[in-house]
């Protein structure tokens, strides 16, 4: 007998000693062992825990091919440099963990351990965190085990971060000596926790931070800006501390020196008071600044010198506040040309708008409304509009005069238009023949001097096919009930045509409509029954308001698969029959619920769901007692 190896088999022979080389160069080239070790412990206590692990955890030797785990170097030096251990729990049980196991990974630069609830660090916290020395960056926020921020005392010592996100963790004492060491910080979150007291200096002046949010804690006083003359100025790009406590006037104009390197200010939602400072719009680098919901006074400082370069800013928010007097001038808003987003909404501005505001280069959102203003919106056939125009927004105001959609035709970019609540401001909608170059996704007319035929005749509305929120309320509308309005493509998210002189019947084309959450109909003439399946034909609606309207029959079975209403006013119609139990059991978030002076009969729960807040049943044949709700 030959022994001599058919080629077949030598074949096969060679081709498995060549994947077992290349598998084993493969792991020689991979994580190491104690790293392997590490996460395979990491990923014990997840399932001691009960629940799921990454799937490719344990297989294969290299972990640096595992999901979530990212390894930097080359040849046999590879390590574990990037670990993702985000979002892995969230469950009834503490998912408890040794952080010892972190010492393994010598060369980790980035550790995400974020929104992990409930869950423990063990008895060493951050401790072990210090042999860390190449860790840049580490996010440990949502969890809210770090209540108890003692637990952060280390983190002082861990010179190399670059960016810590501590963010929605209900800690409560800042230990500002700690952060005070973190000179090469680039970027710290400390949002949505429950600090409180002065805001301190310390993180205002680290050398290199770039980034700092404090918003939605409980930060009082003024922003503590140092005024040495010697000190560099603050390398800090974005500054945002919306939702805090926080008082006193706006930092002076040689407080904002310091900030000079800053490209975004959010003071939203505090108690700031004074006036505005016209150095802010000359600071070089300025883009967004965002002042709303405070107590400011007085109107726009702008004061540019003829040949002074325009200002930076582009995002431009200072509504709710109680600003007053007139818009600046267009030698003044010239010097706003960068301006993409302007808010002066609910502020108590007079006088007429500007022609020059429309015609900013490149405007996008406006957003006038809840003013003083008077007199004709300043556009024209003849007007050049600035292309880059999105949303215009001006209710609420005492404008008058005439506009037509017509002299918006340029406009491709158009998504919004609210004109609402200016009484004596004509609008023309409908123009015979012309389709517009823009899709609205908001257009807001209640309370206008608005074309009654609108509805009637809908040439407008008609091609517009992209509507999210109608709202063409109070206008003594005429013209059937718009069915035509629940398209197959179902965009609708809120639908208003309360108080107006509406007839016909609602009669749903078919299509459900699956976005709808909110129909305000009520205050018209609208008769008929509600249809059998109005249930699956508006499956989302939060809002249902068709009170004083001439609706009749039975109040359907289907209403009650609607499981989100909220508010469900059925009240002053001609309702009858019984009235279906499950309007009572059926509606866990009802707050507003009204069917009186209908016709219904039956016999009433003694327990109610939701939360009522608002229930009217009174002229009804109804019987029966609830407890108190």
């Amino acid at each position: 007998m030959s022994n001599r190896i058919p080629w077949e088999r030598f074949f096969l022979l060679s081709h498995v000693l060549c994947v077992l080389i290349s598998n084993i160069h493969h792991a020689s080239h991979g994580c190491s062992v104690e790293e392997r070790a590490a996460l395979m412990e990491i990923r014990s206590s997840l399932v001691r825990a009960g629940t799921a692990v990454p799937d490719s955890w344990g297989r294969g030797g290299d972990c640096c091919s595992w999901e979530r785990v990212n390894c930097s170097g080359s040849g046999g030096t590879r390590r574990v440099s990037h670990l993702d251990l985000s979002n892995l729990y969230y469950g009834g049980h503490y998912w408890s963990f040794n952080m010892t196991v972190f010492s393994a990974f010598s060369e980790l630069q980035f550790l995400d351990l974020s929104s992990n609830h409930p869950s423990s660090l063990g008895s060493d916290g951050l401790v072990v965190l210090l042999n860390l020395t190449k860790l840049q960056q580490l996010n440990l926020s949502g969890n809210y085990w770090l209540e108890d921020s003692s637990i952060l005392a280390p983190i002082g010592e861990l010179v190399s971060l670059q960016v810590l996100d501590l963010n929605f963790n209900q800690m409560r004492n800042l230990p500002v000596a700690a952060f005070g060491n973190l000179t090469n910080m680039r970027e710290l979150f400390l949002s949505h926790n429950e600090f409180d007291g002065s805001l301190p200096k310390t993180l205002l002046v680290l050398p290199h931070l770039k980034i700092l949010d404090l918003s939605g804690n409980s930060f009082d006083g003024g922003i503590p800006i140092s005024l040495s003359s010697v000190e560099e100025p603050a390398s800090l790009e974005v500054l945002n501390l919306n939702y805090n406590l926080m008082s006193g006037d706006l930092p002076t104009e040689q407080e904002f020196r310091y900030l000079r390197n800053i490209r975004e200010l959010r003071l939203s939602f505090n108690q700031f008071s004074g006036n505005l400072s016209a150095f802010l719009f000359s600071l070089p680098h300025f883009k967004i600044l965002d002042l709303s919901w405070n107590s400011l006074v007085e109107g726009i400082p702008i004061s540019p010198s003829s040949d002074e370069e325009p200002a930076s800013v582009e995002v431009l928010n200072l509504s709710n506040n109680k600003m007053s007097g007139a818009l600046p001038t267009e030698q003044e808003f010239r010097y706003l040309r960068n301006i993409r987003e302007l808010d002066l909404s609910l502020n108590q501005f007079s006088g007429n708008l500007s022609a020059f505001l429309f015609s900013l280069p490149h405007i996008e959102q406006l957003d006038l409304s809840g003013n003083l203003f008077e007199g004709p919106i300043p556009i024209s056939l003849s007007s050049n509009l600035s292309l880059s125009l999105k949303s215009l927004r001006f209710s609420q105001n005492n404008l008058s005069g005439k506009l037509s959609f017509y002299w918006l035709r340029n406009l491709t970019k158009l998504e919004e238009i609210d004109l609402s609540e200016n009484t004596n401001l004509v609008v023309h909608v409908n123009i015979p023949g012309w389709v517009p170059p823009f899709q609205l996704k908001r257009l807001a007319l209640s309370g206008c001097d608005l074309d009654r035929a609108i509805i009637k005749e809908p040439h407008f509305l008609r091609t517009q096919l992209h509507l999210e929120e109608l709202d063409l309320s109070n206008n003594n509308l005429s013209g059937s009930m718009p069915n035509w309005l629940f398209r197959k493509e179902a965009t609708l998210v809120d639908l208003s045509l309360g108080n107006n002189s509406l007839s016909g019947s609602l009669d749903p084309t078919g299509h459900p409509q699956t976005a709808l959450q909110s129909m305000i109909i009520s205050n018209n003439h609208i008769t008929g029954q509600l249809p059998v399946g109005f249930g699956s034909m508006f499956p989302c609606l939060s809002t249902l308001a068709f009170s004083d309207n001439n609706f009749y029959g039975q109040i359907p079975m289907s209403l009650c698969h609607i499981n989100r209403m909220r508010l469900l006013d059925l009240s002053n119609n001609h309702f009858s029959g019984e009235l279906p139990a499950c309007v009572f059991t059926d509606f866990p978030d009802m707050q507003i619920f009204s069917i009186s002076n209908n016709q219904l009969e039956g016999t009433l729960p003694r327990l109610l769901s939701g939360s009522l807040v608002i229930m009217s049943l009174y002229d009804n044949k109804l019987f029966g007692n609830q407890e108190a709700w």
